[in-house]
């Protein structure tokens, strides 16, 4: 759909998060895309103790962690950055 100005909205992605905690009771995906609000997405955990969740996101860069029951832990696999906390953030970019 047009906006008013004339040009068309940015495609949306769905994006895909897992995060291997077993013996974890909450997962929470938090980051730029949610005001790092740490109970806005709960991940839903399988059978083999993989916790996930997907969402659509606009093309751009963004920052996000894992909250495991209370601690803030990062995706092993993904690119990290600074963060004002003196810790890592991890870095997704979505095309």
């Amino acid at each position: 759909m047009p906006r008013k100005n004339g040009r068309k909205a940015p495609s949306r992605r769905r994006v895909s998060f897992k995060f291997c905690a077993p013996g974890a009771k909450k997962v929470n995906l938090v980051g730029s895309f949610n005001n790092w609000d740490t109970s806005a997405r709960v991940l839903r955990r399988d059978a083999k103790d993989i916790w996930k969740t997907s969402m659509l996101l606009t093309p751009g860069t963004y920052e996000y962690r894992y909250v495991v029951d209370g601690e803030w832990l990062n995706d092993s696999e993904a690119e990290k950055v600074s963060n004002e906390f003196g810790e890592k953030n991890c870095l997704l970019t979505v095309m």
